[in-house]
């Protein structure tokens, strides 16, 4: 029996994650009154009638009856029922661009600008944060890879760190990802680019792949760099930090960068946290050359 509370920042996810719980199996609630979470815990308790998971969504649409949940979360424990507090989180810039493309008004904005409204219930949620058992942030995970991490945690059992990286190649003729918390540049690298046979490939090719890693730079800067990382995330996860955005870039985002990255997320992806690499720019440069 699993008893999970799904809260978290508005547009962060919350609907898919109570769907993608339901088609596993779970019982779902969304926006149970606060003051109904102990009779609830109770009849999902109940050793007769037992239900096998249950979820249940709250968040800043219980108005000032959230302040409350604290108080009958210790009666929930208090009665010996066990749960688990989910946080769905994603910063500012992805949160107001879900809001205007679903042109849905912030619970909290009232006529207000939806930052306003984003900034408020960033405040008055925080405390829920704090006390989670598990925290996601949505903000580079598609749908799909919302749902692997949900699966991951509440139907295999897998273990889970609230620390995700995000590895990403780039190209900077097309610009620095703004979510970027680290960036390289790998240009220093020789450029298969200029190599007729290897310049329609991409660093997912093994030609690509040995013409990179072939040079002594390459591993050298691969070495130094995982290195740096695994200093860096200790230290992050103590400032409270959950998410790192690593971006390595040449100069097209198709060939040394997304090598680099693919080797990086290789020596990392065993690490006790999770680790998932992109490739922005892989496919531009062919859009390019049609238009």
């Amino acid at each position: 029996m699993r008893f999970i509370i799904v809260t978290g920042m508005s547009g962060a996810g919350k609907s898919t994650t109570l769907k993608t719980l339901e088609d596993a199996g779970y019982f779902c609630v969304d926006n149970l009154p606060i003051q109904l979470i102990p009779k609830f815990a109770q009849i999902a308790y109940d050793k007769e009638n037992p239900v096998d998971n249950v979820a249940i969504g709250i968040d800043i649409r219980s108005g000032a009856q959230l302040n409350d949940i604290e108080l009958y979360l210790k009666e929930v424990k208090k009665a010996g029922f066990e749960f688990e507090i989910l946080f769905l989180e994603a910063n500012d810039e992805t949160l107001i661009r879900r809001y205007k493309e679903t042109r849905r008004a912030h619970p909290l904005a009232r006529g207000e600008r939806i930052e306003t409204g984003i900034h408020l219930e960033r405040q008055k949620i925080q405390f829920l944060k704090e006390h989670a058992s598990y925290i996601i942030d949505t903000s580079n995970l598609l749908t799909r890879e919302l749902k692997i991490e949900l699966e991951k945690i509440f139907v295999k059992d897998e273990s889970y760190s609230n620390f995700i990286v995000t590895i990403l190649s780039f190209g900077f003729k097309y610009g620095i990802p703004t979510d970027s918390d680290l960036v390289f540049d790998v240009r220093f690298l020789p450029n298969p680019y200029y190599v007729p046979e290897l310049k329609p490939l991409t660093g997912n090719d093994k030609p690509i792949r040995d013409f990179v890693m072939e040079s002594k730079e390459a591993n050298d800067f691969l070495v130094k760099l995982e290195d740096m990382i695994e200093f860096l995330i200790p230290n992050y996860m103590n400032e409270g930090k959950n998410q790192l955005v690593i971006s390595i870039g040449c100069t097209g985002g198709k060939h040394r960068s997304v090598t680099l990255v693919n080797a990086l997320y290789d020596e990392m992806k065993d690490l006790p946290y999770g680790v998932k690499k992109e490739h922005r720019d892989i496919e531009k440069d062919a859009i390019t050359k049609k238009l």
